[in-house]
């Protein structure tokens, strides 16, 4: 059998006796996930519970809180480095969609530092980190629910009138380029600008339009391409754009 994950062995609980790759009941709140495969077989998964609160911390751990509290701060990236994957894992499966794990799980090391002296020596610092991680956790959820509260509620009305404010006050470059689009207008004969009209104004289909101008279809989409160009062209030059 293949057993992958974090420090499994032969004798891990979720694996029975015969190592047949049985697995015993789970319990609910638990940590260090594993895949376990014994060969041709599917994956299953087995996750071994959180440490009980009555379960002591193992002697290096302890050791290396003492030198801490004893003012080595460096003996703590030992403690990090002893529980920073399982607490990590603990919180991805615990975490709801959008919060950042690695940044609770940095929070939680840093609250654990500074509050190191409430630990009591000879308990369980495990089910004591993981406390302050749940905690951090909540925080962090409760903060995430308010913002998406707040967003769900206001949000749309927010945005709906700034897209009103900005419909009832054109720019300042909107109304020049409107003014100098219709002194250009103006500056059309009325022979040619009435394809303008028929086309813009009053949605006239261009085979009608070609009916009364006595001209071909083609020729009438012609006259229309020419009359926006000098249009742009127009504007362009009273801006005073360089001529393309």
């Amino acid at each position: 059998m293949e057993a992958k994950g974090i420090g499994i062995s032969a004798n891990h609980p979720c694996i029975d006796g015969s190592l047949a790759g049985l697995v015993t009941p789970l319990k609910i709140l638990s940590f260090f996930v594993f895949v376990v495969t014994d060969g041709e077989k599917p994956p299953f998964y087995c996750m071994e519970p959180m440490p009980e609160r009555n379960q002591p911390t193992d002697a290096a751990t302890e050791r290396a809180i003492g030198r801490v509290l004893a003012g080595d701060r460096e003996a703590f990236a030992a403690v990090v480095q002893r529980f920073e994957r399982p607490l990590r894992v603990w919180l991805a499966t615990h975490a709801p969609p959008g919060v950042d794990v690695d940044d609770i799980a940095q929070a939680s090391f840093i609250a654990a530092y500074t509050r190191l002296s409430d630990y009591t020596p000879g308990t369980n610092f495990s089910a004591w980190l993981f406390t302050i991680a749940r905690y951090q956790l909540q925080t962090e959820t409760t903060r995430l629910r308010r913002i998406a509260d707040y967003h769900s509620r206001y949000a749309p009305d927010l945005l709906a009138r700034e897209l009103d404010r900005r419909a009832d006050q054109p720019t300042t470059a909107d109304d020049q380029q409107l003014a100098l689009l219709a002194a250009c207008l103006e500056a059309i004969d009325h022979r040619r600008r009435r394809f303008l009209t028929w086309r813009y104004d009053e949605a006239i289909p261009l085979s009608e339009m070609a009916k009364r101008s006595g001209r071909s279809v083609a020729a009438v989409k012609k006259q229309l391409w020419l009359l926006r160009r000098q249009l742009q062209e127009c504007v362009e030059g009273k801006l005073g754009y360089p001529a393309g």
